[in-house]
C-alpha cells in the first residue's frame, strides 16, 4: 500500500471567481475541470493508496452528474465539507485511512503542479516530518493604514509565499487538528496549525506557476501555463473511457461533456 493520502479540499465558494453560473474548480481548463487538473498528479502515484475530494454540499448533485464517471475510474472518495477549509480538512481526516503514513492537503484550485514538485515535497516530508511548497517574495512590499496610504516598507527578507501541497506526518496533522480550537485565530493553511505544536516544516521551493485560480483572469493564466509545461505520458495516452463498454457494461453511458 502506499505511504500518502491526498485531501482535495473543494468546498470553497468562489466568490472573486466573477462567474455567477460555476465555481471555479468546475471550470473547464484545457478540456478538464480545474479540480481534475489539480489531482491529476497524484491519481497514478505508487506511493499514494487513497486520494479524497472535499465538496460543498450543495455542489453534490452537480459533481454526481458531471464527474460520476472520472471519480469512478480514479477511484477517489468525495465527501461533504464544512462552512471553513479547516473544518472540510478535519473531516477529511476522519476518512483517511489509518495505514496511510503521510497526509497531503493540495489545493482544488491549483492545477499545474508538476510530477517532479510532488516528488520534491513528498521526500521532504518523509525526511522532515512536515513540508510545503512555498516562493521567496520577489516584489516590494508595503504596509498601508484603513485610507489605503503607505505606511511602511516591510522587509522581504526570509519571506516566502506558501503554495500547496503541503505534506505532513499523518499523527503529526491529526495533533494539530486537535489542537485547532486553541489557536484563537482564522486558520489559513495547514502549516500553520503544525507550527502552533512547535514543529517546523520544511519549505521546498516551488514555482510560480504553481498558481492558484482566484479570478477568471488566472483562469487563462493557468491555460497559458499549461500549455508551456512539458506534456506527461497521462497527457499524451489515449482517453481513459475509450472502451466505454468494458467499463460501463449495461449501464448508461455518460454524454461527453459530462466526463470532464
Amino acid at each position: 500500500m502506499g505511504q500518502f493520502a491526498v485531501i482535495l479540499p473543494a468546498a470553497g465558494r468562489s466568490t472573486r471567481f466573477g462567474d455567477p453560473k460555476q465555481k471555479k474548480i468546475f471550470a473547464e481548463l484545457e478540456g478538464r475541470a480545474v479540480w481534475l487538473r489539480a489531482i491529476e498528479p497524484f491519481v497514478n502515484r505508487d506511493d499514494v493508496s487513497q486520494t479524497i475530494v472535499v465538496i460543498a454540499p450543495e455542489d453534490r448533485e452537480l459533481f454526481e452528474r458531471r464527474f460520476r464517471p472520472s471519480v469512478a475510474f480514479m477511484n477517489i472518495k468525495v465527501i461533504d465539507g464544512g462552512e471553513e477549509r479547516s473544518d472540510s480538512i478535519a473531516r477529511a481526516l476522519e476518512v483517511v485511512d489509518p495505514e496511510c503514513e503521510y497526509i497531503a492537503v493540495h489545493d482544488a484550485a491549483r492545477p499545474c503542479l508538476t510530477t517532479e514538485q510532488v516528488d520534491a515535497v513528498f521526500a521532504a516530508a518523509k525526511e522532515h516530518g512536515a513540508a510545503l511548497l512555498a516562493i521567496p517574495v520577489a516584489d516590494t512590499i508595503k504596509r498601508v493604514d484603513a485610507d489605503q496610504f503607505t505606511t511602511e516598507t516591510v522587509s522581504r527578507k526570509d519571506l516566502y509565499l506558501a503554495q500547496t501541497p503541503q505534506v505532513f506526518r499523518r499523527d503529526l496533522l491529526l495533533k494539530a487538528y486537535a489542537n485547532r480550537e486553541a489557536l484563537g485565530a482564522a486558520v489559513t493553511d495547514d502549516t500553520q496549525l503544525v507550527e502552533a505544536l512547535g514543529h517546523p516544516c520544511a519549505v521546498v521551493e516551488g514555482s510560480s506557476m504553481n498558481l492558484k485560480i482566484t479570478t477568471s483572469n488566472d483562469l487563462r493564466l493557468a491555460g497559458a501555463v499549461l500549455q508551456a509545461l512539458p506534456k506527461t505520458k497521462r497527457e499524451a495516452a489515449s482517453h481513459p473511457f475509450a472502451d466505454e463498454q468494458a467499463m460501463w457494461g449495461d449501464l448508461p453511458k455518460p454524454k461527453p461533456h459530462e466526463l470532464f
